[in-house]
């Protein structure tokens, strides 16, 4: 999996911590934000931005069409206007069924050592 796939535990997170979930620098992060409208995470007295676990699915989003599908800025924006709901849903039944692949590589670690 190309970022680490986590369970949403926490009601808010700092830019660090969503960088390292997805793998990336806090600046990428920041500079995301400034060319998805979608992404706007609150930000507390101090000016830390505190991302919920939308913002977080917001931003996965974002990194798969970027990342993954190598989209430019600009390509991956009108995915995101024109096919919101498409694209997060092949999202999740990507995400899916690399949990399933991982379930089922290990299982069948553990029957080779078994052998």
């Amino acid at each position: 999996m190309p970022y680490k796939e986590k369970e949403i535990e926490k009601q808010y997170y700092t830019i660090g911590e969503v960088a390292a979930i997805f793998d990336v620098a806090p600046s990428l992060i920041r500079f995301w934000e400034t060319e998805f409208e979608q992404l706007k995470p609150k930000k507390n007295k101090k000016g830390n931005r505190q991302y919920t676990a939308k913002d977080i699915e917001e931003l996965r989003s974002v990194y798969h069409l970027v990342k993954e599908r190598g989209f430019t800025i600009q390509g991956a924006k009108e995915v995101l206007k024109n096919k919101s709901v498409q694209t997060k849903d092949k999202i999740e039944i990507i995400n899916s069924l690399e949990k399933v692949r991982s379930f089922l590589v290990g299982i069948k670690e553990q029957l080779n050592t078994k052998s």
